[in-house]
């Protein structure tokens, strides 16, 4: 009887007997159970109906010689809706030492007796005697006890056909453990209220299990990744936790952002970034899409354009100092094989010819600025590229590579590179822009920039960060991405963490380096995927089918998060300040820039 059938009653009786407030409180209470309880309950011998969900109970049946450490960890962390219950019973040591003796008895008997008929041994019982021999020392020696364990699962689901899908998942992963489980045939109700947090078990389905294999059997195990110290890069979806974690304190300081284009892969990068800034670390960004631009204005960093109108220039001739294990003729050296290579970028590829004559015009170019091995070069002026044009004319067979070279001194592009520097990266952050470089010259931009940041870099130590968008631009060039693989290979040396991030998974893959990069990242982060790169990012990390669905199914700003062998779901929350500095969404940056336009007016106004 509801409340409202209570209340309509005694109002009949109200002249014979007054309505009590406890009464009251007492059919409010049972109205609060019929809200809590399913719509309906159907009951059949494979699964219970609870209203328009399906649910379907089972129990573990038995269980391998050994259990491993979290062997229940992989079911825990399902991204799937179904409960786990496990009921411990210990037992009397005194009653169990009894059935062991007698056990212990049984089992010595089948061994004698195969030995008097001359039977092979029998690996089996010789197992089996050793195990209740080290197990009954254990109890008499107070070191193990034993209990009754039932373990039962309920599976929710919108129908039978999602159940079963969810069942396969489950006894997949318990049976390649040797784990074995049952749907409760005839049982459904008993398998779920043993299963529902009552503490009931009526199901009545027990393994005897020993202390140490019950003690794998903790449920309260989750992927955790934290570390005491760092940023904070997210949330961990499989628990709420949060994802922290300092790269400069892994075994290397670089990090990998795969994802497709609008999946938040530049978001979250900023967000990065602008934590990062607080930890009294120097960032330093390549910036191919002018994305970086606002969030440099707001920490008061510097931001330089690299095209061929630019006043910005850089001078790839620039030496750093050496440091205090360097001496100056393996700087020089070690530049020299820099610009090497991005003269490959820079002419479309050199013969063997080529790159001895290039080399040996080098060595005579830094000459000509009294530059040697031997000499104190750090107050010297280094050369331009027209000074190794005109080096150049004095070797024979050079006319093919100053034929190409002519562009870049006298032709169109002569602004871009044949100058002297004129930037200044002594900032907590500075971005280089190459949004408005033409894009056969991105690579060669992007080669140039890195160059002069890695000298910068080597010439003072500090803690800093490279951050490398659209680094595919870089992989498709052999010379630009073997650069960049040692930068993540040389820059621990220098206090200096590689941030690469790219949408283009398969270009990246297709260079050589691109693997030996991705390797040589101790954080990589996977957000949406599209589904013609999926299986290709599946294949290079691992993953399982769920975690791949899971890329494929990922709201922006969610993905998966790895440091090291570890990973988790994650999902990037920022705050409603760094999210006004860092947004990329048109609309937001339009309201931005209309808000900053009024602020203007009134200011010029007053």
């Amino acid at each position: 009887m509801g409340l409202l059938d209570f209340l309509n009653t005694t109002k009949k009786e109200s002249s014979i007997r007054p309505i009590l407030p406890e009464q009251v409180y007492q059919m409010a209470e049972m109205q609060l159970k019929d809200i809590i309880a399913p719509s309906a309950l159907g009951v059949t011998p494979k699964l219970l109906n609870l209203g328009t969900t399906v649910v379907r109970n089972y129990f573990v049946i038995s269980y391998p010689h050994y259990l491993t450490d979290n062997w229940l960890s992989p079911i825990i962390n399902l991204d799937k809706v179904f409960d786990i219950a496990i009921h411990v019973i210990p037992l009397d040591t005194g009653k169990v030492m009894r059935e062991f003796q007698r056990k212990v008895a049984e089992v010595e008997s089948q061994i004698m007796q195969r030995e008097e008929k001359g039977l092979v041994r029998d690996p089996q019982l010789d197992i089996a005697y050793k195990d209740l021999e080290d197990l009954r020392d254990g109890l008499t020696q107070a070191q193990e006890k034993m209990f009754d364990v039932s373990l039962y699962i309920s599976i929710y689901g919108a129908d039978e056909n999602e159940v079963e899908k969810v069942e396969n998942e489950i006894k997949t992963i318990l049976e390649s453990g040797m784990v074995y489980v049952k749907p409760a045939l005839f049982q459904q109700e008993a398998g779920f209220l043993s299963t529902i947090p009552l503490g009931n078990d009526i199901l009545q389905i027990k393994n005897k299990i020993n202390t140490s294999p019950l003690s794998s059997f903790f449920p309260f195990v989750s992927f955790d990744l934290s570390s005491d110290s760092g940023i904070l890069y997210g949330i961990n979806r499989h628990n709420g936790s949060l994802v922290l974690f300092d790269r400069f304190s892994l075994e290397n300081y670089n990090s990998i952002i795969f994802a497709k284009s609008g999946s938040g892969k530049s978001y979250s990068t900023k967000l990065e970034i602008l934590r990062t800034l607080m930890f009294d670390t120097e960032v330093i960004i390549i910036d191919p899409e002018k994305e970086y631009e606002y969030l440099a204005e707001s920490v008061g960093g510097r931001y330089f354009n690299i095209s061929l109108t630019s006043d910005h220039h850089i001078n790839p001739f620039d030496l750093p100092a050496p440091n205090e294990d360097e001496s100056h003729s393996e700087v020089l050296r070690s530049n020299i094989i820099g610009l090497v290579g991005l003269f490959r970028v820079m002419l479309g590829g050199l013969t063997p010819e080529e790159d001895a004559i290039i080399d040996q015009a080098l060595t005579e170019t830094y000459a000509l600025k009294d530059i040697t091995g031997d000499t104190d070069f750090t107050k010297l002026d280094p050369p331009l590229l027209s000074d190794f044009e005109m080096v150049l004319g004095g070797i024979d067979g050079s006319e093919n590579i100053l034929s190409r070279l002519a562009k870049y001194t006298k032709g169109t592009w002569s602004g871009f590179i044949n100058q002297a520097s004129n930037v200044d990266i002594n900032k907590k952050l500075v971005c280089f822009s190459i949004r408005d470089m033409e894009d056969e010259l991105k690579p060669v931009a992007m080669y140039l920039i890195t160059h002069y940041i890695w000298n910068a870099v080597r010439k003072n130590i500090k803690k800093r960060l490279l951050v490398v968008d659209e680094a595919w631009i870089m992989m498709k060039n052999e010379d630009t991405a073997s650069f960049l693989f040692g930068l993540a290979k040389r820059g621990r040396k220098y206090f200096l963490g590689l941030a690469t991030i790219t949408q283009d998974v398969g270009d990246f893959l297709r260079s050589p380096y691109g693997l030996p990069i991705i390797t040589n990242s101790s954080i990589q982060i996977l957000l949406k995927q599209s589904p013609s790169s999926i299986d290709v990012v599946q294949k290079t990390f691992g993953l399982t089918d769920e975690e791949k669905y899971l890329l494929l199914e990922s709201n922006v700003g969610e993905g998966i998060f790895f440091a090291g062998l570890k990973h988790v779901a994650i999902k990037i929350i920022a705050s409603y300040t760094e999210d006004q500095i860092i947004t990329s969404d048109p609309s937001q940056l339009l309201k931005i820039k209309k808000e900053k336009d009024e602020l203007s007016n009134i200011e010029t106004t007053k």
